[in-house]
């Protein structure tokens, strides 16, 4: 059993079980979220294709991991005196996918 979900602009092929990173969010690691763009929802041999979503149908996960490493970036050029250092975090939910219910 898969699903297709929508979030933030971009589409996702989710099982259950698997790990999606998708859009950041103000929860916390072990909170509940609930997708309920659900474009397609396919369990063996039937399929229901949305228009443009499945009526009824949502994606329950558990957020697993938050951004946590930074990334520095770094310029420099020899004899020139010029050094840059900046860095970057991209935000974003890891999400383990716990049911699909369609």
């Amino acid at each position: 059993m898969y699903a297709i979900i929508e979030d933030g602009s971009r589409q996702y092929r989710v099982e259950e079980g698997a790990t999606v990173v998708i859009d950041f969010r103000d929860v916390k690691i072990g909170d509940a979220i609930e997708l309920s763009k659900v474009l397609l929802v396919q369990n063996g041999d039937t399929t229901k294709i949305g228009q443009p979503l499945v009526a009824g149908a949502k994606v329950v996960g558990e957020v697993v991991a938050l951004p946590t490493k930074k990334l520095q970036v770094q310029k420099f050029r020899r004899r020139k005196n010029y050094r840059r250092l900046r860095g970057h975090t991209q935000p974003y939910v890891r999400v383990m996918v716990k049911q699909i219910v369609g």
